[in-house]
């Protein structure tokens, strides 16, 4: 009332009219923004380029801020976000190492810069954060074998896996082999018989939303990681897996939760129990006439020992490590053991178990580390052949008959 008694109706008014807001953006700085998301960030979603202002460029605004400035400029986001779709919500594991969710992601994650690759990730249930990831030329065996290999390295044995219906994970075959039927066993696959033999639970999924952390943990590592990627300029398996090894640590420490219990559920490896026994390929194999076995197209010899009798028609175990050595072993012991050519240096990756393997050794030069059978020590056996006259070379009518009572 004072200020209308004295202003008249311009007392009325807000004494801030016509003056620009103290919280407004500055225009250098929405001028310098506007420039970033048009250039280099033009593909950014509006938090991941929030992040990146308030990293690399000093500028902290809120993630509601920079969505108005961009879209007053007439930037769209550059995700379409769906209607959701509502499902039955899981509870988390209570504890790290209760429950790990594996998958690979097929994505064109180098852009063209380089060869096709996948993305193998393990994502811990209860936290969210990524225990393992690494880029492969493909999704195979040997890629899960070595990142299992390797979380059981650095955390130990994981309660349970949480895994699609691949063939990789699960046997195409539905019926068991006589053998297995014997044994009291149901048809696996090479991975599934590594996880029996660490005592890891292995949980097939039906659905991917039942495996909705680990679907969404690669939706969020397709917008980011390949960003990563680019600004790294990534061309390589190997330049690609070094730019994964750096974002892990910032990716998990953005966006991982806290578990509901402390403490770790992983178990301790077991003692008195070797990695490469476990972590290789196993084939059974039963031993020729000739004490050979066959391999992908290589028959493979089994050396003798000095007195020893031959293995034909016993079942043989072939173990292919990831390093491509060949084992054959019985009961435990190690028979013969094949080292791969030098230029046939193998390749992890190469070795598909649902397929018949390319064994990356010769035919021909194939030779086993195993020394072979020494001589005697009266020297080499000598032949001797028998005179025209022996009775072995007579008709067996000519031989003569044995006279005198029968005992």
């Amino acid at each position: 009332m004072a200020s209308y008694r004295r202003r008249g109706a311009a007392g009325l008014a807000h004494g801030n009219r016509g003056r620009p807001c103290g919280r407004k953006v500055p225009k250098r700085i929405r001028d310098k923004l506007l420039a970033l998301a048009r250039g280099e960030f033009r593909d950014f979603n509006d938090q991941h380029f929030t992040e990146i202002l308030a990293e690399e460029h000093g500028i902290r605004l809120s993630r509601s801020t920079v969505r108005r400035i961009r879209r007053e400029a007439g930037l769209a986001s550059p995700r379409k976000r769906r209607v959701a779709r509502h499902h039955q919500r899981r509870e988390r594991y209570p504890q790290v190492g209760m429950l790990l969710q594996v998958d690979g992601s097929h994505h064109d994650w180098l852009e063209g810069r380089g060869p096709a690759l996948v993305l193998l990730a393990a994502i811990d249930d209860a936290t969210s954060q990524i225990t393992d990831a690494r880029f492969r030329e493909q999704e195979d065996a040997a890629g899960y074998f070595l990142m299992l290999r390797e979380i059981c390295r650095t955390k130990g044995l994981p309660l349970a896996l949480y895994a699609d219906r691949h063939t990789i994970f699960q046997s195409p075959s539905k019926e068991p082999t006589l053998a297995e039927q014997l044994a009291g066993k149901l048809p696996r696959s090479q991975f599934g018989r590594l996880v029996d033999e660490l005592g890891i639970r292995l949980i097939p999924a039906y659905s991917p939303q039942a495996r909705g952390r680990v679907e969404r943990l690669f939706g969020t590592l397709q917008d980011r990681l390949v960003k990563a990627l680019r600004r790294a300029n990534a061309r390589t398996l190997a330049e690609a897996n070094q730019v994964l090894e750096t974002f892990l640590p910032a990716f998990n420490a953005r966006f991982g939760q806290p578990p509901a219990y402390p403490g770790s559920a992983y178990l301790p490896w077991p003692a008195r129990t070797r990695p490469e026994d476990l972590f290789c390929f196993k084939f059974q194999r039963v031993v020729a006439k000739d004490n050979t076995i066959s391999f992908a197209g290589n028959d493979l010899v089994i050396p003798l020992r000095p007195l020893e009798r031959g293995f034909a028609g016993t079942r043989v175990e072939l173990r292919h490590h990831m390093d491509g050595r060949l084992a054959i072993t019985y009961h435990g012991r190690t028979l013969a053991v094949y080292e791969p050519l030098e230029e046939g240096t193998p390749q992890v990756g190469k070795f598909t178990p649902a397929k018949k393997a390319a064994l990356p050794v010769k035919k021909i030069a194939i030779r086993p580390s195993v020394q072979p059978r020494p001589q005697g020590p009266l020297g080499p056996r000598l032949t001797s052949v028998p005179a025209p006259d022996h009775p072995w070379r007579q008709p067996y009518k000519n031989m003569p008959v044995p006279r005198g009572p029968l005992r």
